[in-house]
């Protein structure tokens, strides 16, 4: 490389590189869930065990590893699975079941299929910790 290419790159790779450590996003999934649409989200604390079921209303399926968690904001948990759920991406449902009053990555979720004019649980996935989030408005 001539150096006067050089001297255009260098300060165009560090730009960069601080642009990208300004932000902080929850966990993306790798493989063949890292083409996903799963929203960006800015990391608000560290991971959590568990979270009360009070403190969310809503879930939404966000690929085959992702769910999130969230309140009437735009804030939440994000949860990455350890490992892909079968049937999770294209039935975007599941439930669970806890005799606690909170969600922890202990728990196992069931894929949920409809079957005529019910629900038919499916596999079965353990969930991963629980990142908190914002996402993008």
């Amino acid at each position: 490389m001539r150096m006067d290419r050089l001297k255009i790159a260098l300060p165009l790779l560090a730009t960069t590189m601080v642009l990208a450590g300004c932000y902080d996003y929850a966990e993306r999934p790798r493989g063949a869930e890292a083409h996903s649409r799963v929203p960006l989200a800015r990391v608000t604390g560290p991971d959590e065990t568990c979270i009360p079921l009070t403190r969310f209303n809503q879930t939404e399926v966000r690929d085959g590893r992702t769910i999130d968690f969230l309140s009437s904001s735009n804030r939440g948990w994000r949860n990455v699975l350890p490992d892909s759920c079968p049937g999770l991406a294209s039935e975007r449902a599941f439930s669970f079941a806890t005799s606690l009053t909170q969600l922890c990555s202990t728990d196992i979720i069931h894929v949920l299929y409809h079957a005529g004019s019910g629900l038919q649980p499916g596999a079965a996935c353990g969930l991963g910790r629980f990142t908190p989030i914002e996402l993008g408005r």
